[in-house]
């Protein structure tokens, strides 16, 4: 089967908003605390080995990473690779450039379509997670969080993590969040959930609509 996050490649990487890149294609934005296991599932999810850096030391990610997808000479869209948050030695003065460059991307990016989020299964939603959820709330934009490392936990703890996590989703629903909240479980070392995870990414980048009017253009 062949997946458009296949053919991904490096594009850029930005330090402030005013360096993003105009660009008008969609994007979808990784996020999770640091070693939660990001830069590790981006390159699965690609098919490659070193797209991003998985770094032993949590924290060393501290610019946005862009990532084209698709035909190298008309990109579908972008993968976008953000700041790992809640490393404890960062430096305060870093820490807080990091924090309002996020928010500030993940609230006003028009280019932006949904959010995935990477959360460690064996402690899902903390405090940092909730914080990134409510920042992006407002933009009504669809969240898909990854329970990453799911390949740690039994069977039965993982389905626990899962509907632990769900249950919070439902509680933001009901709260007026309007974008769409969904979760799975997800595991690089096994390979658990790639599927699932691919095609939620692909619809965002490209929605089905879109892939229907080419499909009848063709015929």
């Amino acid at each position: 089967m062949a997946f458009l996050l296949h053919q991904a490649r490096f594009f850029t990487t930005v330090n402030h908003l005013r360096d993003l890149p105009a660009t008008a294609r969609p994007e979808v934005a990784f996020a999770g605390r640091s070693n939660a296991g990001k830069s590790t599932a981006i390159n699965l999810l690609c098919n490659q080995k070193r797209l991003a850096f998985a770094s032993k030391t949590p924290g060393r990610t501290q610019h946005i990473n862009y990532f084209s997808v698709g035909p190298a000479d008309e990109p579908a869209g972008y993968l976008v690779d953000l700041p790992g948050y809640g490393y404890a030695e960062v430096p305060a003065a870093a820490k807080a450039h990091w924090e309002q460059l996020l928010s500030l991307y993940l609230q006003t990016r028009a280019q932006l379509s949904g959010l995935i989020l990477m959360m460690d299964a064996r402690r899902p939603l903390t405090d940092l997670d909730r914080r990134m959820i409510e920042w992006f709330a407002p933009t009504g934009k669809p969240i898909h969080a990854l329970l990453t490392k799911c390949d740690k936990l039994t069977r039965q703890e993982s389905l626990l993590a899962l509907r632990t996590t769900n249950k919070a989703f439902d509680e933001y629903s009901k709260q007026g969040y309007e974008g769409k909240l969904s979760a799975q479980l997800f595991s690089a070392l096994k390979r658990v959930g790639l599927d699932e995870a691919h095609a939620v990414i692909e619809s965002w980048i490209v929605p089905r609509e879109a892939v229907g009017e080419t499909d009848t253009q063709a015929e």
